[in-house]
């Protein structure tokens, strides 16, 4: 059903999306340009972890999986944040 199809789509979408930004903000910007499309990943990081509860309240994603993904993106975000603050 395409209620609960939603959540695993937007997760996939918003992942895309932080490896574009990097890749976009990455190619020949300066760096205030490169930090706002590494806040851009950050946002899209944020969002996953929204479709990661939604998808685990709708039932979509089971605890275990839950949480290994919310790490991981609590990871990316970490690195995300930690580069953008480099180029200061």
């Amino acid at each position: 059903p395409l209620p609960d199809a939603l959540p695993i789509s937007q997760i996939r979408r918003a992942a895309d999306s932080i490896a574009l930004n990097i890749a976009e903000g990455s190619t020949g910007q300066t760096n205030p340009e490169f930090r706002q499309f590494l806040g851009y990943a950050i946002r899209s990081a944020v969002e996953v972890v929204a479709c990661l509860y939604i998808g685990q309240r709708r039932e979509i994603i089971n605890t275990k999986d839950f949480h290994m993904l919310y790490e991981q993106t609590e990871e990316v975000v970490k690195m995300l944040q930690g580069l953008r603050n480099s180029l200061r």
